[in-house]
């Protein structure tokens, strides 16, 4: 968190009042630990890894768990292996809190639960849509929950005050409450997160064995495509294991499509081959415009490339000089030009922005690549 986030968390009372136990100093754990300490929340951190545990104390993620400990909440935040185990454990030895897991797989951990015939009156699955490559305490950062979605898997039985309590953990981290059956969520990451894991690592893949000259001509397109490749192996076993089902569907609908792909651009003139791919870029592009952009709007942007010096202060003064021309920045990509002085800053503005954005930064002196209009 920045000085000003941390100033700005502290000067509101958290919505959580009392000890919130948290089992697991990895990721996302210490980072709930993160933010619920600045808020001032008293957090009581557990782990089986001794050293992982005094990582995730000396960089501020709460304290260590005591035996006396008499949370109001637990949130298990384990791989998903044990979820289930350490899930049943928690319940048994502390019967009136209510217990969150921040597993990404909902269904099987409640499935096993409930074959062992646990008492589940105070459990509540959940799962923030938050996350980095990198694992551990020591990528733990407090504000990667904020504006996410917070996915809160209740049912009919699930008491008031045990749903308004992780509710609260979420609006507490700055995350935005979802409530969605077990089966819900699990089909919904299966297509948002764990096939896209597989297909930018399949692609990540064929960059093994490409010639060096290939790889120096990869710009942001294939960056982007690939970012979530750098996963750890060990966790995704896991998690795609515990949701098989609806991630193979998807992935046999996709290797039809790849297949009506690959026919049609083995004879490129036959007819019908270059509507195929037309058809499969024109649905990528309506399949994108249903993502939720800033704000959680479906809204279409218009972007400007502009030549950024890579020099220091040029990035400040762009967007400062944007501010001037009354140019809201909407999403902002960035892209280093191999072997050259300067980067191209892809900014996204709203429609009506966009001549004035142009024309504004020409006459300040600024490059601009390329235009959606152009």
């Amino acid at each position: 968190m920045t000085e000003s986030t941390l100033t700005s968390a502290r000067a509101r009372a958290p919505r959580i009042q009392g000890t919130v136990r948290i089992v697991g100093a990895g990721l996302l754990g210490s980072s709930i630990g993160h933010a619920l300490t600045a808020l001032g929340v008293d957090v009581a951190l557990d782990d089986t890894s001794p050293a992982q545990l005094r990582l995730a104390i000396d960089y501020g993620a709460g304290r260590r768990a005591a035996d006396d400990d008499a949370p109001v909440l637990v949130v298990v935040a384990v791989p998903p292996d044990v979820t289930a185990d350490v899930i049943q454990r928690e319940l048994s030895r502390f019967p009136h809190a209510v217990v969150t897991d921040v597993a990404s797989v909902k269904l099987e951990p409640l499935r096993t639960l409930r074959e062992r015939g646990a008492d589940l009156t105070h459990y509540i699955g959940s799962h923030p849509l938050a996350g980095r490559e990198r694992g551990g305490a020591i990528a733990a950062r407090a504000d990667i929950f904020i504006g996410r979605p917070w996915v809160v898997c209740r049912d009919g039985e699930t008491p008031p005050g045990d749903l308004a309590v992780v509710e609260a953990l979420a609006l507490d981290l700055g995350a935005t409450p979802v409530e969605m059956s077990p089966d819900e969520h699990d089909r919904a990451v299966a297509l948002v997160s764990h096939v896209p894991q597989l297909v930018a690592s399949l692609l990540a893949g064929r960059f093994v064995d490409a010639p060096e000259g290939s790889l120096g001509l990869a710009g942001q397109g294939v960056r982007d495509t690939t970012r979530i490749a750098a996963s750890a192996p060990e966790l995704w076993v896991q998690i795609l294991g515990a949701n098989a089902a609806p991630v193979v569907d998807i992935l046999d609908a996709l290797a039809a499509d790849l297949g009506d792909v690959a026919d049609a651009l083995r004879a490129p003139d036959e007819p019908g081959a270059r509507r195929t791919v037309a058809d499969t870029i024109r649905r990528g592009n309506d399949g994108v415009e249903r993502l939720p952009g800033k704000h959680g709007q479906n809204r279409r942007f218009e972007q400007l490339v502009v030549m950024v010096d890579d020099t220091p202060g040029q990035l400040g003064r762009l967007f400062g000089e944007l501010g001037e021309l009354d140019v809201n920045v909407e999403d902002l990509r960035l892209e280093h030009s191999p072997g050259a002085q300067f980067g191209l800053a892809e900014i996204s503005v709203v429609p009506g922005a966009l001549r004035r954005a142009v024309e504004g930064l020409e006459s300040r002196g600024w490059k601009i690549a390329s235009t959606t209009n152009d």
